[in-house]
Formats: C-alpha cells, structure tokens, sequence
C-alpha cells in the first residue's frame, strides 16, 4: 500500500503587509439623528464616534476588498504568483453564493488561488488570521491574502437605535507568510451561541419571503447592553489568556488593536488589561465607525500610518461580535 505524502512548511509566519480601502462617503451623526430622534452629542457619548465612512450605492463590498487586497500584495512585495490562498471574512456579500473571495481573487491576477469566505462577524478577520497561519505553516500555501470586507450600510435600517448609527463601510486586508521568527502569536478563540440572539438580524429571509408584505426586510440590530457587558467583562479574560499563552505581558506590547464596536469598550478594555502608557491603543472607531470583519485591520493600517515607529512591534489583535464569537491573537506588526 503507498504512502501517503504529508506536507510540511515554515515554522513560522508573519503579516508582511496591511492594506487598505474606506468607504468614499463622510457620514457625520448629524446625517442620522433625525430618524433616531437622537443628537450628536449622544452618539459621541455613547459611542464615541464623530463621522463614520460609507460607501456609494454603486460601490460593493467585492470593490472594497480589492482596493484593500491591492495595496496589501503591493506593500508585501512578493509575485502574486505565489499567492495561493484567499480568505474574506463578510457578513455583507451580495449573494449567498458563489464567494465574495473567488471574484476577489480573480480581480486581484491570484487565479488559481483556493478561495472562500468565512462568517465570524467582526471575530472574521482574526479568524482569517488564524487560517492563514495554520495553511503556511502546514505547507498547503506559501501566503495568504485574508481580507475582512463590509458594506453594512447595506444592512441598516436609519431607525434602528441600536445598531445602525454604529456601522460603517470598509475593507482592511493582509499578507501572511513564512518568516524566520514567530510574527503571529496561538490564537485564542470560541463562541457562546447561548447568546445567539444578542447580535442579529430583525428577520430571517424566509419570514421576508413567505410574510406576504408584513416582514420588513432583514436588517442588522443588537441588544447593545448585553453586548457591552459580555464585551468588556469576558473579552477582557481572552485578552489576557492571549498574553499568558503567547509569553508576553502588557508591558511588552507596542500597541492594543481590538474590534471598533464601541469607544466605551475600547477604554474600558485598556483600563481592565491595565495597559502601559507605552502602549498605542487603535481607536479608529472615532471617524471610521464600526465595520466589523474590516474593523482590526482598518484600525490598525491607520495606526500604522499615524505611527509607523511601531512597525515591527507587537500587537495584541482581538475581535469579537454576532454568534456571539472571539478571537484573539499577538502579532509582530507589519
């Protein structure tokens, strides 16, 4: 009987490069109170945000995650050759199939690349991340593209007051490939579908479908005091087995990039995880808003352009959101 032949790659991985691509619309609040019944000064309260970033109804979240996977493979310097791996994380592709990452990849010149999307929500890119890792090291691909891409602009109703002020159009992307050193820490990450219902959407399509005009169609909503608890309390303690697991303490850190939900949470993450001052901590929330799969890698290609010193720093990354679902991971940043 022959044996079969298992492959092997690098012992480690790193991000090579991060990409980019925002939504082409400034959206201030005072362009969404209105419907809300609500003020500026109360989404700045209670989120943080000034503006959020949208796209233009002829842009598709497809157009972002190019934008973004161009400037990646740019910056990465390597042949798109010998890319052959694509994973996009979205909650908001156009259709349920084919995949957002196969049109991607085919736009980008990465034919034949294996490609195909992954639902995680705004855990979707370090979920990605953590793939990517995993097909290097074992030898199945040289380098991957993992691209988080949103238009959640899509999904909102204006008068929903608990989710639709919140969220933002955007596509954040990155290269990983082998390296000479660990540049991506284990991955910690889980679900609770005991929360299933926290982070959703008002409807499924088949109520659309078979309500005979009664069902509004399906659009994004939470129960946000549930989300901030779960957020701040347990995300906090993934945060930290992430450091205890990857042997580095907060003061070892160059930055924190976690999820842009929500500024609140943001503070509150740093303030529970006892963060240095030494440490950057990504807001990009304040005038991107929250773009969940794209959320840590738009926050942290802004970090970078704000302060490119911290290249080659470590970075703790954590995503969490609808599922509910996290991950968390150390990375040395591109």
């Amino acid at each position: 009987m022959a044996t079969l032949v298992q492959p092997t790659g690098p012992a480690h991985t790193r991000i090579l490069a991060v990409g980019a691509a925002r939504g082409d619309l400034d959206v201030p609040n005072d362009d969404l109170v209105g419907p809300i019944d609500s003020s500026d000064e109360w989404i700045r309260q209670r989120t943080g945000i000034i503006q959020r970033r949208r796209a233009s109804a002829d842009v598709l979240a497809v157009d972002l995650a190019v934008g973004a996977g161009e400037e990646a493979l740019r910056r990465a310097g390597i042949d798109r050759s010998e890319v052959d791996g694509v994973i996009i994380s979205t909650i908001s592709n156009v259709a349920v199939t084919p995949s957002m990452a196969s049109l991607a990849a085919h736009r980008l010149g990465l034919t034949p690349a294996a490609a195909f999307d992954i639902s995680a929500a705004c855990a979707g890119y370090v979920y990605g991340v953590a793939q990517a890792d995993a097909l290097v090291r074992g030898g199945i691909c040289r380098n991957v593209l993992v691209i988080g891409a949103e238009k959640l602009s899509d999904l909102v109703s204006p008068t929903d007051r608990s989710i639709s002020f919140l969220l933002a159009d955007g596509a954040g992307a990155v290269v990983v490939g082998p390296s000479d050193r660990t540049g991506i820490g284990p991955t910690v990450w889980g679900s609770d579908g005991e929360k299933w219902e926290t982070i959703g959407m008002t409807s499924s399509f088949e109520q659309y479908r078979h309500g005979e005009g009664q069902v509004a169609w399906p659009t994004l909503r939470q129960d946000g005091q549930t989300v901030f608890r779960w957020a701040v309390w347990e995300m906090a303690k993934v945060a930290r087995r992430t450091l205890e697991l990857s042997g580095v303490e907060a003061g070892d850190l160059a930055a924190f990039i976690p999820h842009q939900a929500n500024m609140r949470i943001v503070d509150e993450f740093a303030k529970q995880l006892k963060l240095p001052e030494s440490v950057a901590i990504a807001r990009d929330i304040e005038m991107q808003g929250n773009t969940s799969a794209a959320s840590v890698p738009l926050a942290m290609h802004q970090l970078l352009e704000d302060r490119p010193e911290l290249s080659g720093g470590l970075a703790l990354t954590i995503g969490f959101g609808a599922g509910l679902v996290y991950g968390a991971q150390v990375i040395e940043l591109p």
